[in-house]
């Protein structure tokens, strides 16, 4: 889990210094109009290294650190250590596309934040093993059932567009997560289907 480790260490390190300086903050974070106009393209991965708070930093890194161990084993042992590292920024990358394109041009928009390339991790790890318990707040669920009612709410909020969530980015986070799996190991889709079939040998 050396690259996972890695991943949280930078991200901690990156998004607290960004915490008190303002200048770091606007260089990282995804703001279409520079990248439309600027170039900038780096800031579709950059945007993950910078937080809102450390309520948000500590979710996404506490889960990545769960489930990241699992899916850097996976890649690893696919791909090498720079397997699992281009998927992870091909997650950020990914889930903030969508974003970048549907804002290009707004310069009152702004995302931030490593929820896309956790989504990734989180939903690949949940094709592996769909019965796998996970504690929601405090209420233990299959991985699978969280799943469902995780895509389907992000999809309601966001059509709601009433906080100040990108859901767009968890939303496609997820699918790259699941497509670059079943992509560089396309038994993982029977693997999947036989785990449905079998609920009592992750949960409980």
């Amino acid at each position: 889990m050396t690259i996972t480790l890695l991943i949280i260490a930078v991200t901690c390190v990156v998004s607290f210094m960004a915490f008190s300086d303002r200048k770091l903050l606007d260089r990282l974070i995804l703001w279409p109009p520079a990248i439309t106009r600027g170039k900038e393209w780096w800031r579709l991965a950059s945007c993950g290294l910078i937080h809102a708070d450390v309520m948000h930093l500590a979710f996404n890194m506490i889960t990545l650190f769960f489930f990241g161990r699992a899916m850097e084993g996976f890649y690893v042992a696919r791909g090498g250590e720079v397997g699992y590292l281009v998927f992870y920024v091909g997650a950020l990358v990914v889930s903030s596309l969508p974003s970048y394109l549907q804002h290009k041009n707004d310069s009152h928009y702004r995302s931030l934040g490593a929820s896309g390339a956790v989504s990734a991790v989180l939903f690949a790890f949940i094709l592996l093993a769909p019965w796998s318990k996970i504690i929601v707040l405090v209420l233990p669920m299959p991985a699978i059932l969280y799943a469902v009612l995780y895509v389907v709410y992000s999809i309601y909020m966001d059509r709601q567009r009433s906080d100040n969530i990108n859901h767009s980015a968890h939303l496609w986070g997820a699918a790259y997560g699941v497509f670059a799996t079943i992509l560089i190991e396309p038994g993982v889709v029977s693997h999947f289907l036989r785990q449905l079939g079998q609920p009592s040998l992750g949960f409980g």
